[in-house]
């Protein structure tokens, strides 16, 4: 019997028994992420797959490698990766990304994070939740540190983050070694604080001003702008 989940315009994303389910986060860094030169990508805290299924769509040539520590996240997205048009081109594995940085030779052109930012919220009794949402399984100094040792020359490393924490990651950035190449932050609606922090990483700084721009989600309760639909109307079925 098939669980809840998502249709997406091409392929159809279960979610059931992730931790952690379809959402705006993942969809905006699905979207938004820059893939055209990317042969392979590093999908790192996969979840149900959703990124590295849309990655697929978006880039017909790219592989993806997709990584997450959670058992039956790995089960179910590499049901979802099976039953997609992309299952050829996505592997998906359980393991940690500490772990899989320490194992892998591969430089990736492209590595994708949706990571667990939640540092000083009360832990949920659900572990799996607790560990898909709370930053002990992924310090970001983590991700950012190592994925230096796996990065190709030119790739690039795009993340979604709390704007609120923005200062922190700014400095953390910095102390890595990364320059910021492209920055979108992101409001829930027109006149509404940035709630999300969208950006792409580089190894070296760009000849050019960083590419800073903002994203409204929503005009007003349940109508999208026009800029996210021309993001997102690829995915959606109702855009």
């Amino acid at each position: 019997m098939l669980g809840s989940g998502f249709r997406f315009k091409r392929f159809m994303v279960y979610h059931d028994r992730c931790a952690m389910k379809v959402g705006t986060d993942g969809v905006l860094l699905g979207a938004w992420t820059s893939i055209d030169r990317c042969k392979n990508i590093l999908d790192v805290g996969t979840g149900s797959g959703l990124i590295a299924l849309m990655l697929a769509q978006r880039n017909e040539i790219t592989t993806i490698t997709a990584i997450d520590v959670d058992v039956d996240a790995v089960a179910q997205a590499k049901e979802n990766v099976m039953a997609s048009p992309f299952k050829d081109r996505i592997e998906v594995k359980n393991i940690s990304f500490q772990d899989f940085v320490k194992q892998t030779s591969t430089k990736f052109d492209g590595i994708v994070c949706n990571p667990p930012f939640f540092v000083n919220s009360l832990l949920s009794p659900d572990k799996r939740r607790s560990k898909a949402r709370h930053a002990y399984s992924l310090p970001i100094e983590d991700l950012l540190f190592l994925s230096r040792k796996i990065i190709s020359l030119g790739g690039k490393l795009s993340l979604v983050y709390p704007f609120e924490r923005k200062r922190f990651l700014e400095e953390l950035i910095h102390e890595a070694g990364w320059y910021i190449y492209r920055q979108t932050d992101v409001y829930p609606t027109p006149g509404s604080l940035p709630k999300r922090l969208l950006l792409e990483l580089s190894l070296a700084p760009s000849d050019d001003s960083i590419i800073h721009n903002h994203l409204v989600i929503e005009k007003q309760r349940h109508h999208y702008s026009e800029e996210f639909i021309q993001l997102a109307k690829d995915f959606y079925l109702y855009l």
